[in-house]
């Protein structure tokens, strides 16, 4: 496990803090049974203008490049989109404003770290940090 902790803090480490997980998030998740399913909710606000050093395309527009290379390499690794599409607002609880939810599912550890050990995704995964002006993703566990 540590060989593989430092390998993905490694490839992920020229991102933000804020927009790549910790060494801390990634040992949780590297700790988690094997064979359990594991699923992603993930809120993203996008920027205006993505955070790029020399192009002038939108948030919206990266984040389209980001997901032309994610969605299917994490298909191919076994992963699915359960939802993905606009924020529509709270329901209950605390105000919080985003733009795009996306709840991914994977069948297991194993397709999680396939996704975020791609090249093609790596990569990809630069778009994602320049579209986005914050993101969380949330752990869910199956229950029962």
């Amino acid at each position: 496990m540590d060989e593989q902790l430092t390998q993905l803090t490694t490839w992920y480490s020229d991102a933000p803090d804020d927009s790549r997980p910790s060494a801390e998030q990634w040992q949780s998740i590297l700790r988690r049974p094997s064979d359990a399913p594991i699923t992603l909710i993930n809120f993203f606000k996008l920027r205006e203008l993505a955070d790029y050093k020399n192009a002038g395309a939108t948030g919206q527009e990266a984040f389209n490049a980001y997901a032309e290379v994610s969605i299917p390499t994490m298909e191919r690794v076994g992963g699915k989109f359960l939802f993905v599409g606009a924020f529509g607002g709270m329901f209950l609880g605390a105000a919080e404003d985003w733009d795009v939810i996306a709840i991914g599912s994977y069948p297991n550890l194993q397709a999680l770290i396939d996704l975020y050990s791609d090249a093609d995704y790596r990569k990809a995964f630069g778009h994602r940090t320049a579209a986005c002006e914050r993101q969380k993703v949330i752990v869910g566990n199956a229950m029962g």
